[in-house]
C-alpha cells in the first residue's frame, strides 16, 4: 500500500526575508513617536534633551516632579501641604473611582513648596497633568492659595507653572470659587511689592486661565502652548466658524499682547533666574 506525504505549499507572504532576521527587537518602552513630525526618538534622549523632540523642537508635557527638577536648585525644594488631598465632597457618582485613578499617576494635581531657583529662595507651584488634566477642586485651590500667603508673610517670589483642563466638574460650584478664592491671594501678594512669575504649559485652559495663571507680574509660556478659556472645538461649534490653525497657541497670544514671552524648555529656568535677580532678589545666604 502506497503512502502519502501531505506537505504544506509553501506560502511566501509567512517567510522571514533574511534582511530582517536579525533586526533586533526593541521594546516600545524604549522609544516613543513624536505628535509633530512623526519621529521615532530613544527615550534616553528625549530625557537628555528635557523631553523636547530632538528634530522638530516639540515640548511634551512633563510631570510635575520633572519640572521641579528642571527648575529648582539641585535637592533645594521642600514640599508643602503634601497632607491635603481631594475627596468626594459633593458625593458625586463615579468621583472617587477617578479619584483612586488618578492617585496611580500622582497624589495630587498641584505641587507646592520652597526652593532655591539660581539660588534665590522662592516659593514654586507645579501643576500636574497626570491627576485629572491638573483640574482645579478645592484642595488645588487651597494648596495655591497657601502658597501664595506664605510666600506674602515671608516676602518671597511665587514662580507657578500651569497646566490644566479647567475647574473640576465634581465638585461644582466649590470648584469655581477656587478662582476668586486665588485671585485674592495672588492680590495680596502682589500689594505687598512682591513679584508673581507664571509659566504657562501645555495645556493651559479655563479657570485656571481665568484666574491666577494670567495674574503674573510677567507670564511666560512654552513654545506652542495651548491658552484658552474655552477651547477651539468649543469656540468653533458656538460660532459655526473655522478658526486660524494657530488659533490660541502660546504665539498667537503673545502676538495680541496677553503673555510677555514664548520661551523654549532649555532656556526657562535661566530666564527666570535673569527676572528674579532684575527685581532685587538676592541669592541666599549659604
Amino acid at each position: 500500500m502506497d503512502f502519502f506525504a501531505f506537505v504544506k505549499p509553501k506560502n511566501e507572504l509567512e517567510t522571514v526575508p533574511d534582511s530582517q532576521q536579525n533586526v533586533p527587537f526593541v521594546p516600545e518602552e524604549m522609544w516613543m513617536k513624536c505628535p509633530k513630525c512623526n519621529t521615532l526618538l530613544l527615550t534616553t534622549d528625549m530625557e537628555e534633551n528635557l523631553n523636547v523632540c530632538t528634530k522638530c523642537g516639540h515640548h511634551f508635557r512633563m510631570s510635575a516632579k520633572q519640572r521641579i527638577h528642571l527648575m529648582a536648585d539641585c535637592d533645594s525644594f521642600a514640599e508643602h501641604d503634601s497632607e491635603l488631598r481631594s475627596s468626594n465632597i459633593l458625593d458625586f457618582p463615579g468621583y472617587d473611582k477617578k479619584l483612586e485613578k488618578a492617585r496611580q499617576k500622582a497624589n495630587e494635581s498641584v505641587i507646592c513648596g520652597e526652593c532655591l531657583i539660581g539660588g534665590v529662595k522662592a516659593v514654586l507651584c507645579v501643576m500636574e497633568a497626570g491627576f485629572m488634566m491638573g483640574s482645579m477642586g478645592t484642595v488645588t485651590g487651597e494648596k495655591i492659595t497657601r502658597a501664595f500667603e506664605y510666600a506674602t508673610e515671608n516676602r518671597l517670589p511665587v514662580v507657578v507653572c500651569t497646566v490644566s483642563g479647567g475647574a473640576r466638574m465634581q465638585e461644582g460650584i466649590l470648584s469655581l470659587m477656587q478662582m476668586a478664592k486665588t485671585s485674592g491671594a495672588v492680590k495680596r501678594h502682589s500689594d505687598a511689592g512682591l513679584l508673581y512669575i507664571t509659566v504657562l504649559t501645555d495645556p493651559t485652559t479655563g479657570g485656571v486661565t481665568a484666574s491666577f495663571a494670567m495674574e503674573g507680574d510677567i507670564i511666560l509660556a512654552e513654545p506652542n502652548t495651548l491658552v484658552a478659556f474655552a477651547g477651539p472645538r468649543v469656540i468653533e461649534q458656538t460660532m459655526r466658524q473655522k478658526l486660524p490653525k494657530d488659533f490660541q497657541t502660546s504665539e498667537f497670544v503673545l502676538q495680541k499682547g496677553f503673555i510677555d514671552a514664548v520661551v523654549s524648555r532649555d532656556k526657562l529656568k535661566a530666564t527666570v533666574i535673569k527676572l528674579l535677580k532684575m527685581h532685587g532678589y538676592k541669592e541666599a545666604a549659604q
